[in-house]
């Protein structure tokens, strides 16, 4: 069985509680003037803004809050539980401004003893026995608790709305950066020429402009990340402020300023731990759409399983990839031509022999080297040379040639056709 909890104030009797609440709520607005007054004296800083009908907020705030707190005293009920939604907008203006919660609730801590003074004299003058004082206290700085709950909420809520708004900031200024070198295609540039009226450095004014309003410094030189999703409940990576990022997209893409910075891709690989993706090559500032196209290719390969998965790639270490991987009708058709030798060899045969050639076009050696790189006897690959030079003839000594032949055969080793 739970023993009820014994309430002192509950023991007083109902006409001192109602003549300690008529005291109090008449001593409501001078006392709100007088707490203002002390906390404008401590926190000179605090603004004073004006309701609809010119009162200072903080002002009605103290007072409603008085009147709430006093009122639920002849009500019979343990604690107030509902507080003045003004607060919500006193901690929302705290974030708006961009300013912490920490002076806000030294004031409300400064207001609420403030007010426990007074009301300690006005229940001596009606004789409140100081056990259920002591009470009222602790209902009191529950109370405030509850202020201070009020305001977290607005002040979240701010901050969740300026987040949000710079997010979207973000997104417009990544769509204007990447459009740049679109706008001067129909312009007729070519990326290097003259930049359009009010630009600085090749970046038109209005891009600085809206980068200015997100303070984010123009940097000179950027790389482009795209980036593939784990799932869809993906925690966004935990890039520094300075690095935009765009999760709205099918595949998020990231901006990062001067990539070459020390150890900025070290940091960047650690925010992006989970993901994969693929950072393009550093380019200067307004050709940022370059780096996305290189980027957004290698995320390509990477979803087709030719290059590796579950880590942010650098492109600059993947060129070979990324310049004989995508055009692939154009390798594909180059391969069926110069490969033709081929067709009647066999697939086991035909590998072989094409693991031979891709050999020697690559390193130009003797057999005793080839047959070390691929694992078999000199005389195994004496005996396919033979075979290499019966099937091409004279264009295995033709420079555009070999260069061709080395081109489609390095495409079919990155495919994992030939090892």
């Amino acid at each position: 069985m739970v023993t009820a909890v014994r309430s002192a104030w509950r023991d007083v009797p109902p006409y001192q509680v109602r003549q300690f609440a008529t005291l109090a709520l008449a001593e409501v607005p001078t006392l709100a003037q007088d707490i203002l007054r002390e906390i404008r004296h401590e926190y000179p800083q605090l603004p004073l803004v004006p309701d609809e009908f010119g009162e200072p907020r903080a002002l009605v705030g103290i007072r409603q809050s008085l009147e709430h707190f006093v009122t639920h005293l002849t009500t019979g009920l343990d604690r107030p539980h509902v507080h003045p939604r003004v607060f919500q907008e006193f901690g929302r203006g705290e974030g708006m401004q961009g300013r912490s919660l920490d002076a806000l609730q030294a004031i409300y801590r400064l207001g609420v003893r403030l007010a426990w003074r007074r009301l300690a004299e006005i229940g001596q003058q009606v004789a409140i026995p100081a056990p259920a004082m002591y009470e009222l206290a602790e209902s009191g700085f529950e109370y405030l608790d509850g202020l201070v709950a009020e305001s977290v909420r607005g002040y979240a809520e701010a901050a969740a709305r300026q987040a949000g708004e710079r997010l979207r900031q973000q997104r417009r200024l990544m769509e204007q950066l990447f459009g740049l070198a679109a706008t001067r295609t129909r312009r007729g540039g070519s990326g290097t020429g003259t930049a359009p009226p009010g630009a600085a450095g090749g970046v038109p004014a209005a891009l600085a402009e809206r980068a200015a309003r997100i303070g984010w410094p123009l940097p000179e030189r950027v790389a482009v990340a795209v980036l593939l999703r784990p799932d869809r409940a993906a925690v966004a990576p935990a890039v520094a402020p300075d690095v935009l990022l765009d999760m709205e997209c099918e595949r998020p893409r990231m901006v990062v300023p001067e990539p070459d910075a020390p150890g900025r891709r070290e940091l960047l690989g650690r925010a992006a731990a989970g993901w994969s993706g693929a950072l393009g090559p550093v380019v200067p500032l307004p050709a940022a759409a370059k780096s996305l196209r290189w980027a957004g290719a290698a995320a390509d390969l990477i979803e087709r399983g030719l290059l590796p998965a579950g880590e942010l790639l650098q492109c600059t270490e993947h060129t070979e990839a990324l310049v004989l991987l995508p055009p692939e009708e154009l390798i594909d058709d180059l391969t069926r031509r110069r490969l033709a030798p081929l067709d009647d060899c066999g697939p086991t045969h035909g590998r072989r022999l094409a693991e031979t050639l891709l050999a020697w076009l690559e390193t130009r050696g003797g057999a005793p080297e080839i047959a070390a790189r691929l694992g078999v006897h000199p005389q195994t690959v004496r005996y396919r040379l033979r075979q290499i030079r019966e099937l091409w003839g004279p264009e295995v000594d033709d420079p555009d040639r070999r260069f061709e032949l080395e081109l489609v055969l390095r495409a079919r080793r990155l495919r994992g056709e030939l090892h």
